[in-house]
């Protein structure tokens, strides 16, 4: 009895497997051999790009449920996966992955440059495009070129506008979790970075090294068009557009272009009806920091008239 119970059991088995094998497919694209149609039909978006998912919060597309899942946690703040050696947490399992080999893992990738060590033989391959300035990942708008895959796709962001990192405060949006970071410190208030020569903060450690140049007069960055020479390597790509004629930046409403993101972003202002400077004698906004600063100009005038006058009178009543 037991032997027919068994040789039933191993008969089902096969005739199951004999239906899955039936309907397995397999893809015309690339060849990939997948368990049914079903299967088929999510693997195809790879090839045709099709995403039909969207995320309700910056309207980004995406492929499948899983992956607008995932997606969600750069809104929410939600960071499930935490390192059972530091408790630093992960939005992503593939992160906390790499990030255990920092606990676990041995450098063993050398670069033979500059003897930096790596994790992974990937990491190294990235450092050597520093020594030979490899930049293998070209943005198809402005031509601009990068050495990871993933600052290219930060990159390309800049063109549209568009961030999918939100402010909890004030609903802003930025491109990467770093910007969003160092934004949010306007609302803490939070000036981490010091200035080791006159005490000054700042809340960006960037802003605090071109500060310290005003004091050394250091210029370390020289334009490769002119001899004019900048303290910082932002001002030296905003002022190399000038003999480039280059416009990285597009407006996602009118595609009219611009040479720096904040032309771009006060541009936008026309399209959105955006005022955000208000004036703080009354209730009149700006979408421009410079008309806000004209405008309060006229009550400060208005106060210094008032008091002359009362000064004068207070001087010709005592002379009488």
């Amino acid at each position: 009895m037991e032997d027919t119970h068994r040789h039933e059991k191993m008969s089902e088995k096969t005739d199951s497997l004999k239906r899955k094998d039936k309907e397995r497919v397999t893809c015309t694209q690339c060849g990939k051999s997948l368990a049914n149609k079903r299967s088929l039909g999510k693997h195809m978006r790879i090839h045709t790009g099709k995403k039909p998912c969207t995320c309700t919060q910056c309207g980004k597309s995406l492929a499948n449920k899983q992956s607008l899942g995932c997606h969600m946690r750069v809104h929410t703040r939600e960071k499930p996966f935490t390192c059972s050696q530091c408790g630093k947490s992960f939005g992503h399992l593939s992160n906390l992955i790499s990030h255990m080999l920092i606990h676990n893992g041995d450098k063993t990738h050398k670069c033979d440059q500059c003897g930096k060590t790596f994790l992974r033989g990937s990491d190294l391959k990235s450092h050597l495009r520093v020594h030979t300035k490899e930049r293998p990942y070209p943005c198809s708008v402005c031509e601009k070129s990068f050495r990871h895959q993933v600052s290219l796709r930060n990159h390309q962001k800049t063109h549209t506008g568009v961030g999918e990192y939100r402010c909890l405060e004030c609903k802003k949006t930025f491109i990467t979790a770093e910007n969003l970071k160092i934004h949010e410190r306007i609302h803490t208030g939070e000036k981490p970075y010091i200035c080791s020569l006159c005490n000054k903060r700042f809340s960006q450690f960037a802003q605090m090294k071109s500060h310290e140049r005003v004091h050394t007069g250091e210029k370390p960055y020289k334009c490769s068009h002119c001899d004019k020479r900048v303290s910082d390597l932002g001002n030296l790509r905003k002022h190399e557009r000038i003999h480039t004629g280059e416009k990285p930046y597009m407006c996602s409403h009118c595609d009219t272009r611009f040479s720096d993101l904040g032309t771009l972003k006060r541009h936008k202002r026309i399209h959105t009806g955006e005022k955000p400077y208000k004036c703080s004698h009354c209730d009149r906004r700006f979408r421009q920091l410079g008309n806000l600063q004209t405008h309060e100009r006229i009550h400060t005038r208005k106060k210094l008239y008032v008091h002359t006058e009362s000064s004068e009178s207070i001087k010709v009543g005592e002379s009488q």
